[in-house]
């Protein structure tokens, strides 16, 4: 996968259109997390340092459903970007329409336009091409570093791409860079670690990564659906019994390729589903019948560390156990820590691990931190994103 990137534009004196993913947490009309915003500006940076360059931005914020909504407006976004930025971010009027284009026409070099909201029209989610047009009209130059955004083909992300001549931002490249090869060519041992509560959202990854994983690590709440087919007793843990079949093949694959699967053998339990609830260490793989798994326990962990131990390549998607609970989390935080301490080239993804790894502030020592969920999943799950087709070579 070879993508067209900002290094090879000729952006001198050009107006550059962008799509970047302020989609942050607000309270307060304050940003809370601005880790989003932050991640856009090597790209902008660069294009603003470029001669006779000006910036029009456009993202998507919320869920407004198509409709103007004050509670989703990008000007508190906009006061965070600019002072992030350090300089002048005007918030325009609207999306599309004659005033826009007044505000954008009437940009000079060095200045930034972020446009409103573009989910406040439901021609972004459906990819309309006059809408895309419109905004394609904006710029001489389209620059996509929204990689949250990249598996929706949207007018933003994939339709503007028809229109002007398109290229990948930093972030997005470094995306790329990283999760490609996991599923091109990885140096190998390569480990996967896949975790989360449900079989059904995880089931598409894990039969992407047996193509090219030595190991395979399942925890979380779906490895209770796992050891049910295998026979074992689960309590009253989660289990999925119409993904029994599916994970049942998905066994007998692992196995036709000699892909070394670990599933928890033992567990940190407890008798109901809540924060407070007093942790049971269950020495075996079998749960009694009136606990729940919630974590997986030290044994668990140890063939963990130890498969990491030689590792070249490592994914982590999705927790160990229900992290968000502190009697709940040190399997998770095992991992997390096992993973950063490894020499391999590690690539955690996923909304859940990407928490999990910064509440134990280790994400500086992480190879590759994806920042998007949804968008990462899918890249891991071999399907083609739309919004990084547009940008290919």
């Amino acid at each position: 996968m070879v993508l067209n990137t900002i290094r090879e534009a000729d952006l001198k004196n050009k107006r550059v259109l962008i799509r970047v993913d302020f989609n942050v947490p607000l309270k307060d009309g304050k940003v809370t997390d601005a880790t989003r915003i932050v991640a856009a500006l090597p790209t902008i940076k660069y294009i603003l340092d470029q001669p006779g360059t000006s910036l029009v931005v456009m993202s998507h914020f919320g869920r407004p459903k198509g409709k103007k909504n004050p509670d989703f407006s990008m000007i508190p976004v906009g006061k965070k970007f600019e002072e992030l930025l350090g300089r002048k971010v005007k918030v325009a009027s609207d999306v599309i329409g004659p005033e826009v284009k007044k505000e954008v026409e009437a940009l000079k070099p060095g200045e930034v336009l972020l446009l409103e909201n573009c989910r406040f029209y439901p021609d972004e989610e459906e990819n309309n091409p006059s809408f895309a047009k419109e905004l394609a009209s904006f710029g001489d130059i389209y620059v996509n570093d929204a990689f949250g955004t990249a598996h929706r083909a949207h007018a933003s992300t994939e339709g503007v791409a028809h229109y002007l001549p398109a290229y990948a931002g930093f972030l997005i490249e470094k995306e790329v860079k990283f999760m490609a090869p996991l599923l091109e060519n990885p140096e190998k041992p390569f480990v996967a670690i896949i975790g989360g509560s449900k079989v059904s959202s995880k089931i598409s990854v894990l039969e992407s990564l047996v193509k090219t994983c030595n190991t395979i690590v399942i925890g979380g709440g779906m490895a209770y659906t796992f050891l049910k087919v295998q026979g074992h007793s689960i309590g009253k843990s989660l289990v999925e019994d119409d993904f029994l079949d599916t994970a049942k093949n998905f066994l007998a694959a692992a196995k036709a390729k000699k892909v070394n699967v670990i599933l928890p053998v033992d567990h940190i339990c407890a008798e109901a589903f809540a924060e407070d609830a007093k942790p049971v260490a269950v020495d075996s793989v079998d749960i009694p019948e009136n606990l729940m798994g919630m974590d997986i326990g030290p044994k668990t962990t140890k063939l963990i560390v130890d498969a990491l131990s030689d590792a070249k390549s490592v994914v982590w998607n999705g927790p160990m156990g229900v992290f968000e609970f502190a009697s709940f989390a040190k399997g998770t935080e095992a991992v997390a820590k096992a993973l950063a301490a490894s020499k391999a080239i590690t690539v955690v993804g996923g909304g859940d691990s990407v928490a999990a790894i910064n509440k134990f502030g280790l994400a500086d020592k992480i190879s590759h931190v994806s920042t998007g969920g949804g968008a990462s999943l899918e890249f891991l799950e071999g399907k083609t994103l739309p919004g990084i087709k547009a940008l290919e070579k």
